[in-house]
């Protein structure tokens, strides 16, 4: 797997850095998808409401098994039903209660029911999701003996993303609402983010470990008739969500034939144009104003079709240009998806640009205004005719360049963050920068050079190491969930 410079990771965007293949490794079963999923798949079917009356964090157990019980299906085990005091298992030395398994198993059989699976037996459905709440807490024991948190800005990333679903514009505005209707509601949400991404940290750095990729596989896969199918297509789609207010069995009949409606509504606008904004204008303003929760989605542009979530790729590779998916229910909400273009890119030619560049941290030690009169200090040097490869050999606070004279090697669109790219393009070859700012500091690049290069066959063998990828990992991850299963003291109670 490509290894990035330190240099390159500490000024590139932290959306690409989290873009790897591992972000969508997932369990084989349903149950255990639920129980280990990533934080927006666990976020994703939560409501304000259901959020705040979740991060009561006074509850007592019996309170908490009442709850879980009223929540329960009919069809969970008698077992389970008679009694949820008390322990289930115990896991190394942290017990897993009757009250969390009888909530689980109320939570799988929702999306179950909303997925249009199968439902397995109750049995079947109760061994599962104990198996999963087990596996969990061995890999939160994993995750507390290695110190593994998440980058704050990846936690933030996925409040964000929580925030624009509930129709909220910032983390602030997320804040004030879930703590007006219980207080400490967001600091409970937040702590519940950097679990679930410190367990997704976990399974990548597993999983990647495990999944050997050589040369001579790519080499061989891309011989294969499958490779023909990964030919640098790009598909072009619009995607608009009609969310539900909670999990798709629990809302009532009435918002799942509005959501129907508006869904409906959506392709058939979606047919006649391809102009995403003014279809959510036009449901916002008719048939879905008065909603639970605002129409979501946008023109997403071109994607690859090995980089989009695999239900949204089963459903537009089939289709020519111009077509829409029929509406498909998920467990979050109605979607329905427009293949607007489809291209494929076999001779990929990109600008690049060869860059140095100095950097002055802003932290604890260090002021945005000294970090500031800092590299004002030494724009002026470098315009007395000073070295800058020197300058940034002896200045810099970016460990992996600076001994390089602050050498990132060539760059291409959408590596850097955005203002740094925008600087970059806007500084003549052979040229300096004036000094600007981003998240990491104060920074002056130079341009020492630019090109175009064809990157047609690393686009080809990145998508055939993805597809190779996706197709070993959840093997992988299986075999490692066994492997710690089976060196764990776990008791399992009657």
């Amino acid at each position: 797997m490509t290894v990035l410079t330190t240099s390159r990771l500490a000024i590139k965007n932290a959306r690409n850095i989290t873009a790897t293949p591992a972000h969508s490794v997932a369990l084989k079963k349903l149950t255990h998808t639920l129980m280990v999923s990533t934080v927006l798949g666990t976020l994703g079917t939560l409501s304000l409401s259901a959020q705040a009356a979740d991060a009561k964090t006074d509850t007592t157990e019996s309170n908490t098994a009442a709850i879980a019980t009223s929540t329960a299906s009919a069809n969970t085990p008698v077992s389970v039903r008679e009694s949820t005091n008390g322990m289930i298992a115990l896991v190394n030395d942290t017990p897993i209660l009757k009250s969390q398994l009888v909530s689980a198993m109320a939570t799988a059989q929702a999306r179950i029911q909303a997925s249009g699976q199968p439902a397995p037996s109750a049995q079947r459905l109760q061994n599962d999701v104990l198996n999963s709440l087990i596996l969990r807490q061995l890999q939160l024991d994993m995750v507390k003996r290695a110190g593994i948190r998440p980058d704050a800005d990846v936690v933030n990333q996925s409040l964000a993303r929580f925030a624009q679903s509930q129709g909220l514009t910032s983390l602030s505005q997320l804040q004030q609402t879930l703590d007006s209707k219980q207080p400490g509601s967001y600091a409970s949400l937040r702590a519940q983010v950097i679990e679930e991404e410190s367990l997704k940290a976990l399974q990548q750095s597993q999983v990647a470990n495990r999944v050997r990729i050589t040369e001579q596989d790519i080499d061989a896969f891309l011989a294969s008739p499958e490779a023909q199918r990964l030919q640098s297509a790009e598909y072009r789609t619009i995607h608009i969500r009609i969310p539900f207010s909670d999990d798709y069995n629990r809302i009532t009949e009435s918002e799942k034939q509005t959501a129907l409606q508006i869904a409906q509504q959506a392709k058939n606008l979606l047919m006649n144009t391809d102009d995403a904004q003014s279809v959510l204008d036009e449901l916002s303003a008719g048939i879905a104003k008065n909603y639970v929760a605002p129409v979501q989605g946008g023109d997403m542009g071109y994607h690859e079709a090995s980089g989009l979530p695999t239900d949204i790729a089963k459903q537009i590779t089939p289709l020519n240009v111009g077509q829409v998916t029929e509406p498909q229910i998920t467990p979050e909400g109605i979607d329905v998806v427009k293949l607007v273009d489809k291209r494929n890119n076999d001779n990929m030619i990109i600008p690049q640009w060869k860059v140095r560049h100095i950097l002055i941290k802003t932290d604890e030690q260090n002021s945005d205004a000294l970090a500031e009169q800092k590299i004002n200090d030494l724009y002026e040097q470098l315009r007395h005719d000073a070295d800058f490869s020197a300058l940034a050999s002896t200045y810099s606070n970016d460990p992996g360049s600076a001994g390089r004279g602050g050498d990132l090697d060539w760059v291409a669109e959408g590596q850097m963050v955005p203002e740094f790219e925008e600087m970059m393009k806007r500084t003549p070859k052979g040229d300096y920068s004036i000094p600007f700012k981003s998240q990491f500091g104060w920074h002056i690049l130079k341009v020492e050079d630019t090109r175009e290069k064809d990157v047609s066959d690393t686009v080809k063998r990145n998508l055939a190491r993805e597809a190779l990828y996706q197709r070993l990992a959840p093997q992988a991850q299986e075999d490692w969930l066994q492997e710690l299963r089976a060196n764990a003291y776990i008791q399992i109670f009657d």
